[in-house]
């Protein structure tokens, strides 16, 4: 690093930072505006936080602060890629189960929590008492809430999960594994025992979702005939091609779904209803969720893990009475917090696919994260995954940071 670059500062208090273990402080830049590393070992770095929920554009703010050297069992990491999940922007407006932790003690004007709860993150430094985690390696978040949306983060060794081995691999395929593939992957297996030698099927809607796209793949790779189903927008017989390609065995829209004809086309694809469609995954709620529990066999299961029409999943009597249906709900928040060591599998397990070609990404957009970005960019970027029909998963990547 050129001299010009490095600046002596004061050490500053160390304070304990309990949402992600950090000790930071607030620091001003330098009046050329680029980032420094004090004589003292201090790494600056800069998070979208916010002091209060509320929509991200009236509520986001870009925060600079300093993380000490690493010490203990402690990491200092540097966030290669971290996505934008609808997850995240609920959490931002006080309406998602799991709550981020406000604190003070990032030095910001007043308590604030720091967004994000996905992202793959290189290791700069390790405390003296790692012991699985060295410079250099990858990692993901084992827990959810810790905040990813950073250009830099200290935590504790015991909160992030190893990547075994990243050839093969890029960050982005990294950074997105630990939601959308491993909710797709534990609705599939752990709910009903689908039989791909007795033709079972799965039916979902929001298949063009990131869970939707990690389902038609798992699902091919592993036997499964699919009923995918997607809104109605321009383009959408692409669309259904590209799906196709993916794996999907059937791709319809909502209005077809909604047709008097469509069970009647259900029964010819189930060859007159030999073959069971056994389990629903859903993610819109309203009628479609009802149009599609109606297609469900008896005995089936219907897994609600989102509810995207924000209307309620409303349950006949007679889907209970006479299908005996079994409505489940999973979030992959609480599934993973309890399984750690389970979702170290599934996430290797993914990625082991993804480096042998057999699982795709899913379509990004990527949002540069640089030194010198400003926030208004970053904002932006996350606003507008409230806005229509998106081309891809915003996807922030952190470049000269």
């Amino acid at each position: 690093m050129p001299p010009a670059v490095i600046k002596t500062i004061p050490k500053p208090l160390t304070l304990f930072n309990a949402f992600s273990d950090v000790s930071a402080r607030t620091t001003r830049l330098p009046l050329d505006g680029r980032r420094y590393i004090s004589a003292y070992g201090y790494t600056q770095a800069k998070a979208l936080i916010y002091p209060k929920y509320g929509e991200p554009k009236d509520v986001l703010d870009l925060h600079t602060h300093s993380i000490s050297p690493s010490h203990s069992t402690q990491l200092t990491l540097r966030l290669l890629t971290a996505p934008i999940n609808p997850a995240d922007i609920n959490q931002i407006q006080g309406v998602y189960p799991s709550k981020a932790p406000f604190t003070s003690l990032l030095g910001p004007p007043q308590p604030s929590a720091v967004a994000g709860n996905e992202g793959c993150a290189e290791v700069l430094s390790a405390g003296s008492g790692c012991k699985t985690v060295t410079k250099g390696d990858w990692v993901v978040m084992k827990y959810t809430s810790q905040g990813t949306w950073r250009t830099h983060m200290q935590v504790d060794e015991s909160k992030v999960l190893k990547i075994e081995d990243r050839s093969g691999l890029n960050a982005t395929q990294v950074g997105t594994v630990s939601v959308n593939p491993c909710t797709a992957y534990r609705m599939l297996r752990d709910f009903v025992d689908l039989d791909a030698e007795k033709g079972d099927w799965f039916m979902q809607n929001g298949a063009n979702s990131g869970v939707g796209r990690a389902a038609i793949q798992l699902g091919r790779l592993w036997g499964y005939k699919s009923i995918n189903v997607v809104r109605d927008r321009p383009g959408v017989e692409e669309l259904k091609s590209e799906l196709r390609e993916l794996g999907a065995t059937v791709v319809v829209t909502e209005d077809e779904l909604m047709r008097k004809e469509f069970a009647p086309r259900v029964r010819e694809w189930t060859h007159g209803g030999r073959e069971k469609v056994r389990l629903g995954l859903n993610c819109v709620g309203g009628k479609p969720a009802s149009a599609l529990a109606k297609i469900l066999s008896p005995e089936a299961h219907m897994v609600t893990y989102g509810a995207m029409s924000k209307h309620p999943l409303q349950i006949p009597a007679g889907m209970l009475i006479f299908k005996n249906l079994v409505y489940a709900g999973f979030w992959v928040s609480k599934w993973s917090d309890a399984n750690p060591e389970e979702k170290k599998r599934t996430v290797e397990e993914v990625l082991q696919l993804t480096r042998e070609g057999k699982f795709k990404d899913v379509p990004v957009q990527e949002v540069p994260w640089n030194w010198e970005t400003k926030k208004e960019e970053l904002v932006e970027a996350v606003q507008g995954t409230l806005e229509g029909f998106r081309k891809g998963k915003g996807v922030f990547v952190f470049g000269d940071s």
